[in-house]
């Protein structure tokens, strides 16, 4: 016969205490855990401001991005982290802008890649890895060729898969890709024929990644190739509704090297027939990739514990027959890519975060891409950086009174004679032909009454010239790599 025996009170209460503040704080370590939310970067390449549906676009249908808007915050007042590919993605990464950040131009290399970033600056996939998070980056890289130190493996990122190289990104039927540091060979294309749309591989990793780590929390990095010039999208519904919408069209000529062959130029852009319909074709396209993400997380029951992030590279281009002032790309504001005026650097950013970001609402705090790393640490509770130029926008996201301000923004540029620009409020300061000129051209702009950037008030208002100047040379250390300023020139 088992004995019972009675224990005291107060040990039966303490013995029951231990076991459940033990169980509940693995219980709260398993909830904090599984509360860790997912982040997610899309970024286009070269989409202009006003290529959006819920931004006034006549012509092109993008019904997944308008959701995005309508279900989250806009953020009116964003920048891109330069006017041109590389550097603006450097910004991202290393939370610097481009007075500071080690990538500023397109660098190439040859045969494949680009300049490497070096491995010794934090990246923002570095901190998410760091705070437990699986990390991934699909699409275009252009930051660094396998094996050195610019390899996404050495910037953070544990899974990569797509273009290392930006300039073969200029071709949407390459013959290769990469995962991580293997090659994969595009059975069919081999630079001589057009038959694997590229774009559409990398989506399906891209999928692929959200269904391995639906368990855990993950940053997914997405800089998708599209609308950037070659203008090209394979002939599909999307396609054939365009198509039909723009009738006969003035073709992209042929050019040397064009098209796909034995005589092809990589870097060159395809002859286009129908220029218009490929490029709306290409900008639905991004749309579909949306919605195909947003799919998934919900088919996951991720959708809630999410934030996702939506923005553009830069500005509008014009290369390889396409046509931005047909499509009012860059909406209201004046330039495209490569220009430092506002149709070069805004972009039309959206966060979507259901539960946590206020449906329909939008914001007007001033924010550029170097601000992405410190957000993204603050939302999963990572340490930020030393030494960054980023501000973390999560109250504005989230509504709230506490958000910190940018005393200005700057940005540089080292092709084109070089320019100069910062944001500082309202005014807008735009210095162009630096090099090789002792007096050059600075312009001042107010942006609350001429987001256009059409009436130069520097006569009117020396002082805000002289102090924006200032400003930017204060913003600018040297990189020898990219190009110095006159004045640190020997």
């Amino acid at each position: 016969m088992l004995k019972r025996y009675a224990l005291p009170h107060a040990l039966l209460f303490l013995t029951s205490l231990l076991v459940f503040t033990a169980c509940s704080t693995k219980a709260e370590n398993k909830v904090n855990e599984e509360k860790k939310t997912n982040i997610i970067f899309i970024l286009a390449d070269d989409l202009g401001y006003g290529d959006l549906g819920f931004l006034g676009q006549q012509y092109i249908e993008t019904p997944n991005i308008d959701r995005l808007a309508k279900e989250g915050m806009f953020f009116t007042n964003h920048y891109s982290g330069a006017t041109v590919c590389a550097p603006s993605r450097s910004a991202f990464l290393t939370g610097l802008h481009t007075g500071h950040t080690p990538i500023r131009g397109n660098k190439e290399v040859k045969p494949e890649g680009q300049f490497p970033m070096p491995d010794s600056i934090p990246t923002v996939a570095m901190v998410m890895e760091r705070a437990g998070y699986k990390t991934g980056a699909f699409g275009k890289w252009g930051l660094g060729f396998i094996g050195t130190t610019g390899d996404p493996g050495q910037q953070g990122f544990e899974q990569f898969y797509g273009y290392n190289c930006q300039r073969y990104a200029h071709r949407y039927y390459p013959a290769h890709l990469w995962h991580n540091s293997e090659k994969i060979i595009l059975e069919g294309n081999g630079w001589m024929e057009k038959t694997v749309f590229a774009p559409d591989v990398i989506q399906k990793e891209t999928i692929s990644f959200i269904e391995s780590n639906k368990d855990k929390p993950f940053f997914l990095f997405m800089p998708i190739v599209l609308p950037h010039a070659e203008l090209a999208a394979p002939d599909d519904e999307i396609f054939q509704k365009y198509r039909a919408k723009f009738a006969d069209e003035k073709p992209f000529p042929v050019r040397e090297g064009s098209e796909y062959g034995p005589d092809l130029n990589i870097a060159a852009y395809q002859s286009q027939p129908y220029p218009h319909a490929a490029f709306a074709a290409m900008v639905e396209r991004i749309d579909v990739y949306l919605g195909e993400v947003l799919a998934k997380l919900d088919e996951l029951g991720l959708s809630e514990n999410t934030l996702i992030i939506f923005a553009s590279d830069n500005g509008a281009h014009q290369e390889g027959g396409a046509d931005p002032d047909f499509f009012n790309s860059n909406g209201p504001y004046r330039g495209h890519k490569r220009d430092l005026y506002e149709g070069g650097v805004r972009t039309p950013m959206i966060a979507w975060w259901p539960g946590k970001i206020k449906a329909g609402s939008q914001s007007d705090h001033i924010s550029a891409f170097w601000d992405l790393l410190p957000t993204f640490a603050d939302v999963a509770g990572a340490k930020v950086p030393n030494n960054i130029d980023g501000i973390s926008f999560l109250p504005a996201l989230l509504d709230q009174k506490d958000q910190r301000e940018h005393e200005f923004l700057y940005w540089e540029f080292h092709e084109q004679g070089g320019k100069q620009a910062v944001r500082q409020g309202k005014w807008k300061a735009v210095k162009l032909q630096i090099f090789g000129n002792d007096k050059p051209t600075i312009e001042l702009y107010d942006l609350s009454v001429d987001v256009s950037e059409e009436n130069n008030i520097a006569a009117e208002h020396p002082g805000k010239v002289k102090e924006l100047e200032g400003l930017m040379n204060s913003a600018h250390t040297p990189n020898s790599i990219f190009g110095l300023l006159p004045s640190e020139r020997k």
